[in-house]
């Protein structure tokens, strides 16, 4: 419909006076998807669980601090101080099960309170959250990549260590291992580690708890794994080999003179594409034990020119190469044994939005066990995005070469924008609790889309 120019525009010159009453008002509706979905997994429940050794004399109680931990980073928040923004929302408060909120200095002495045990019981839920759907799946083949990540702060925290930083040297940090499932990109497991420790110190341990834990609920799937050059050492090569796992390890060959001198006099390089080329060797560094499957590729770059620029004159781009070299097992051919590889990259991005989306490297307290549950809560908080999109929607690719996730998903930054953050209203129209909402159609159709996929099945 056509509509005319002083139908569409208006003047307004006068500011509303504002005003503030208790109403139950929300500024954010959409956590009704949340709340749901914590009734339909049972979350309280298993929350409870992981604090049960602990003594039950607080009015909250550790399993109400670390599922407000969780709301606090679906909703987009960072400071534990952040909390009284929302500490009268009506919807927040139905969600946790609260009639009022603890106050910062509360959820502090929960924290500190915590224990190692915490930890590993909150570990173990994480696991138990995300395998029950690689199973469901049954999935024929499952990737995890193995990586840590930096989590640096500014103030003294127990466990920290000042390790390698480029970006901030001399901050302190944790390192912690993490350990993601390619195809529902969720996070299988983390071993929390001080900033201070190689990549690979003591990794081979938590490399062989997470392949068994998957082949517990997978035990016919083949389990894949892909690293950095951190973690190749003839221990956890010989390792994933014993294991039948299948793998791609990167090689840091500019340490190893042998391969290194193979790789610069290598003078036939088969091509791959117009960038890509690559030869292949069956070689072992001399303390090990045999032999392995080499690939050692060749990438033409162009050279960047750091000399003063004339634009008058013409000058020529100079191209040069890249190298790269991978230990692997598959019996890929050479270039789909480097797609595979490549597709690492996804968990970077992965490790991307849990700091800049769900507050991964934020810091709270002081002691090492409540940063280390804190950190739990936010990789609770992504697997159950995850965990909802994966109910409530069908996938939309099948297994590339890359190994990218099954699902295209939005990033919980995305659903913040399109369906939390939506302003309602609690009423009680003939004794009916009701929530209501603006009436814009695309709000309308998501919300409902996920609340019939989560409704209790009779």
């Amino acid at each position: 419909m056509k509509c005319t120019k002083t139908a569409v525009h208006r003047k307004f010159h006068a500011l509303p006076a504002l005003q503030f009453e208790d109403q139950k008002l929300t500024s954010f509706a959409g956590i009704v998807l949340w709340q749901s979905l914590f009734q339909k997994l049972d979350v309280k429940a298993s929350l409870r669980n992981c604090f049960s050794h602990l003594p039950g004399s607080s009015v909250y109680g550790h399993a109400a601090i670390m599922l407000l931990l969780i709301v606090h980073l679906v909703l987009g928040y960072r400071r534990l101080q952040d909390m009284r923004f929302y500490e009268d929302d009506p919807l927040v408060q139905r969600t946790l099960g609260l009639n009022s909120l603890p106050d910062v200095a509360t959820v502090s002495r929960h924290l500190a309170s915590m224990d190692e045990n915490c930890v590993l019981y909150l570990r173990d839920y994480n696991r138990d959250l995300v395998l029950p759907r690689l199973a469901e799946l049954n999935l024929s083949r499952v990737t995890l990549d193995f990586d840590g990540s930096v989590i640096g702060t500014c103030r003294f925290a127990e466990g920290t260590a000042v390790g390698f930083n480029k970006k901030k040297k001399g901050q302190r940090s944790y390192y912690p291992l993490f350990c993601t499932v390619a195809q529902s990109g969720q996070v299988l497991d983390v071993w929390h580690r001080p900033g201070n420790v190689h990549d690979a110190n003591g990794a081979k341990s938590f490399i062989q708890k997470s392949i068994k834990a998957l082949r517990a609920v997978l035990p016919k799937a083949i389990v894949e794994v892909r690293m950095d050059s951190a973690f190749f050492s003839d221990d956890i090569v010989s390792m994933l080999d014993e294991s039948d796992v299948e793998y791609t390890i990167s090689v840091p060959f500019e340490r190893l003179p042998a391969l290194k001198q193979q790789v610069e006099g290598r003078k036939r390089w088969r091509r791959l594409d117009a960038r890509w080329s690559f030869f292949e060797t069956r070689w072992k560094p001399k303390r090990w034990d045999r032999r392995h499957r080499f690939v050692c590729i060749r990438q033409t770059s162009r050279v960047q020119y750091k000399g003063p620029v004339q634009l008058d004159l013409f000058i020529p781009y100079e191209y040069g190469h890249e190298f790269k070299v991978i230990v692997t097992n598959k019996s890929l051919s050479a270039k789909k044994a480097l797609i595979y590889h490549n597709g690492r990259g996804a968990q970077e991005a992965l490790f991307a939005e849990l700091k800049s989306q769900i507050q991964m490297d934020y810091v709270p307290t002081r002691r090492q066990a409540g940063n280390r549950a804190f950190l739990m809560a936010a990789l609770l908080a992504h697997n159950l995005n995850r965990e909802l999109q994966m109910r409530c929607h069908a996938k939309s690719r099948k297994t590339t070469e890359k190994r990218a996730p099954l699902w295209h998903f939005e990033q919980l930054g995305t659903l913040r924008k399109k369906i939390i953050q939506r302003a309602g209203r609690l009423i009680n129209p003939g004794g009916k609790l009701t929530l209501t909402m603006s009436g814009n159609n695309s709000v309308k159709e998501e919300l409902l889309n996920y609340l019939g996929h989560l409704a209790p099945t009779t």
